[in-house]
C-alpha cells in the first residue's frame, strides 16, 4: 500500500470504530446509516462437533432495519454490551473503489439483571469474542459497509441476546 492507501485504509478504519460506537449506544438507524442499500450482515461461527458452519443470523440492509424495529418488542437482557475492537487488516482492491477488512472484537456485557440482580447487578462478563470481516465501497475519503460477517469463536450467546453484535 502506498501514501494513497493511507486516507482510504483510515476511512475504513473510522467507520469500523464508528459502528462500534453506535453500536455501543444502541443507535441502530446510525449504523445503518453507515450501510450501503445492499448491505449484507451475517452471524456465523464453525462448530467442530457437526464440522460446519453455524449461521445465527443473515439478513439485508432491509431485514437488519425491520429486526432494530422489533428489538423495544424483544424480552431482551438490558444489560448493555461494549465493544472493544482492533483493526489487523485493511486492504484495497484496484483503483482504491473497494476495500476489506479483518478486525478483531471482544464485546464485555455490563449485567443489569442476571440470576441474582442483587448480586450480579454491576458485574462485568466478557460476552463473546470473534472478527468482523468487513467489505467497503469507498469514495474518495468516506467508507461504507457493503458486506459484514461477524465469525465467532464464542458459540454459546446468552438468552435474550437479540443486538446487533
Amino acid at each position: 500500500m502506498g501514501a494513497n492507501g493511507a486516507p482510504i485504509t483510515e476511512a475504513v478504519k473510522d467507520t469500523i470504530y464508528r459502528a462500534c460506537m453506535l453500536l455501543d449506544e444502541e443507535k441502530w438507524d446510525g449504523f445503518l446509516d453507515l450501510c450501503d442499500q445492499d448491505f449484507k450482515y451475517a452471524i456465523k461461527a464453525y462448530s467442530p462437533e457437526i464440522s460446519r458452519d453455524m449461521t445465527y443470523f443473515s439478513g439485508s440492509r432491509a431485514e437488519l432495519a425491520t429486526m432494530c424495529e422489533m428489538l423495544p418488542k424483544h424480552n431482551t437482557d438490558h444489560s448493555s454490551l461494549k465493544r472493544h475492537a482492533v483493526v489487523y487488516a485493511v486492504d484495497i482492491e484496484g483503483n482504491g473503489g473497494d476495500a476489506s477488512s479483518v478486525t478483531s472484537v471482544v464485546v464485555y456485557q455490563n449485567m443489569l439483571d442476571g440470576i441474582n440482580s442483587h448480586i450480579d447487578a454491576g458485574e462485568n462478563r466478557l460476552f463473546l469474542i470473534g472478527k468482523y470481516i468487513d467489505k467497503f465501497r469507498v469514495d474518495q475519503q468516506t467508507a461504507i459497509f457493503v458486506e459484514r460477517e461477524v465469525r465467532l469463536d464464542t458459540r454459546s450467546l446468552s438468552k435474550g441476546s437479540h443486538f446487533i453484535v
